[in-house]
């Protein structure tokens, strides 16, 4: 086991995700979270968006929300997610991402994220990604991305 593996518990082998050659049209990749209390507050302090429509109960009460809402980024982060450890998965490099904000998302809500391929460009290696977070039905981000996926070696 190499000093990476030992210090995160990964297994070498789950350090490369999906070859370029594996990806189909449809394929997909899927993670869930729970947004808690210190989500938000550890996204605020990471990325120093204290706007206290995110951290301030009495002032987001006032708000067109009545209440609290989780960051849009910190919905949109676990796309990140599927892309980097699900689909295609490590060794892929994010080109671009285009988001729709839809609805908010609310502490103790469970955020639903499907990456689905929906085109590949096998002369640039490039696959292009349907991205969309639910809560329950309700659609809460949606957009498209384009990432790098490394060709299968030799």
């Amino acid at each position: 086991m190499d000093n990476l593996a030992r210090r995160t518990g990964l297994d070498p082998a789950d350090l490369t995700g999906f070859y370029f050659e594996d990806l189909f049209e449809g394929m997909k990749g899927i993670y869930a979270r729970t947004i808690t209390e210190t989500d938000i507050v550890m996204f605020a302090g990471i990325s120093g968006d204290t706007n206290p429509m995110h951290l301030n109960e009495d002032y987001a009460r006032a708000t067109p929300f009545g209440g609290r809402i989780a960051h849009g980024m910190l919905s949109a982060c676990f796309i990140t997610t599927v892309l980097g450890t699900r689909l295609p998965g490590p060794g892929c490099i994010y080109m671009s991402q285009n988001l729709r904000f839809r609805s908010p998302v609310r502490i103790g809500e469970t955020v639903t994220t499907t990456v689905t391929v929906t085109g590949l460009i096998p002369e640039k290696r490039r696959a292009m990604l349907s991205t969309i977070c639910t809560v329950g039905d309700r659609v809460v981000i949606d957009g498209e991305a384009m990432v790098m996926v490394p060709g299968r070696p030799g």
